[in-house]
């Protein structure tokens, strides 16, 4: 297949909106699919052209206030459009779309493409985390506007995907995320890398994420303090010096990436996530699948991937007494711990980004095959079915999944 992703946020920015674009951007290599990515301009002066084989298209953009590694793209549709019609996709992949993504999809609606859009970040729901509550129904509409021009839409969790049916979103199907699990996995855990960050030989309870408001990091003050333990928090991001005020006797990594991260997160001895905006929650799969159980809050894409009592522990969001005793529960009892442990790492395996490559290249080929049936365009059904999970559907050949153009 031909190939335009339009990406809200691409490398040099590492998040999951990032993360996701390159796994799906390598298994379309291995296919031998022509893809191209229109992102953000960035001022670094290191970024590749061209990752996995698609060349990557850089269109203005503007660093966001507050927040200069996040970039925000600008002008209108038809520098979009005119990308669009020279390069002539068979379907156009909308990553987390909201800014570049809104002009993205008017200008493949306006050029009879079928777009695929990924939800993958609630938005609307920022805006009272970044203190402007009154964007919040805006933003919901903006949200609306664009997934309902696209001809699918594909939700990472139960929550999402009754959030965005709930709010009148037709032609909505559900598409997880992959898990890589040779580079996540218990053999990662290193002694050595222990003892560093936890010298007294310390129980260590680990996140892994942005440092931003939407993350609610400052909510593992609750932890503070717990006999026997180290907190060790992975990441960047603007919040990092406030947060290192008001947890003082964490350890601050920084950002990790290459073997550090998977090494860090197979040596904590519990994963927390504060977060209540998670659509999916990718760290949370990464922690399992190094063997490492996880207390997070109830909401969101946790709930799909926590099964309370065995892979770990879900809390109300905004019981901070209910973290601190679900951590205490699990840090308390060994053997209780390795027991959620080992459940937490079998419950990941299987889940591939191979087979979940191929179910979104069902999707593709499901709206182009839409696109080549009859006049119902962006607007029209959204074709059979394609099965969730971790499984998915059989593999589509090369010649299988190509349109004819």
């Amino acid at each position: 297949m031909r190939i335009a992703i339009v990406a809200e946020s691409f490398l040099p920015h590492m998040n999951g909106v990032t993360h996701s674009i390159v796994r799906v951007l390598e298994h379309l290599q291995r296919r031998g699919d022509e893809v191209l990515v229109i992102a953000p301009s960035t001022p670094d002066t290191d970024v590749p052209r061209e990752v996995y084989g698609a060349r990557v298209h850089r269109v203005p953009a503007v660093a966001l206030a507050g927040y200069a590694t996040v970039r925000v793209a600008w002008g209108g549709v038809y520098r979009v459009k005119r990308i669009l019609a020279d390069y002539a996709p068979d379907v156009v992949h909308l990553a987390s779309p909201f800014v570049l993504g809104w002009r993205a999809v008017q200008a493949a609606h306006q050029l009879g493409i079928p777009t695929v859009a990924i939800y993958q970040t609630e938005v609307p729901s920022y805006a009272a985390r970044y203190g402007v509550p009154l964007l919040e129904n805006w933003a919901w509409t903006r949200v609306e506007q664009i997934h309902l021009l696209a001809s699918r839409t594909l939700a990472p969790s139960t929550f999402a995907l009754n959030q965005l049916r709930g709010r009148g979103i037709p032609r909505v199907q559900m598409w997880r995320r992959g898990v890589d699990t040779e580079r996540f996995n218990p053999a990662r855990r290193d002694a050595r890398w222990r003892a560093a960050v936890a010298p007294g030989g310390e129980r260590i309870i680990g996140y892994v994420g942005r440092l931003a408001p939407e993350k609610q990091v400052e909510d593992l003050a609750a932890l503070a303090g717990l006999p026997g333990t180290r907190l060790v928090i992975v990441g960047d991001g603007p919040q990092r010096p406030e947060l290192e005020s008001a947890l003082p006797d964490a350890v601050f990594t920084g950002f990790l990436a290459g073997d550090e991260l998977p090494r860090a997160m197979a040596s904590f001895d519990l994963f927390v996530h504060p977060g209540e905006f998670e659509t999916f929650c990718q760290t949370i799969q990464e922690a399992m699948a190094s063997g490492v159980p996880v207390v997070a809050t109830g909401r969101g894409g946790p709930l799909d991937l926590v099964e309370n009592s065995r892979t770990g522990w879900l809390y109300q969001p905004g019981d901070l007494t209910g973290l601190q005793d679900r951590v205490k529960d699990l840090i308390g009892d060994d053997a209780k711990r390795r027991a959620f442990a080992t459940a937490a790492c079998a419950s990941v395996q299987g889940r591939t980004w191979a087979a979940l490559g191929d179910e979104l290249l069902c999707h593709y080929a499901s709206v182009a095959g839409d696109r080549m049936a009859g006049p119902a365009g962006p607007a029209g059904p959204a074709g059979p079915a394609v099965p969730a999970g971790p499984a998915g559907p059989a593999r589509l050949s090369g010649t299988g999944a190509r349109t004819a153009r």
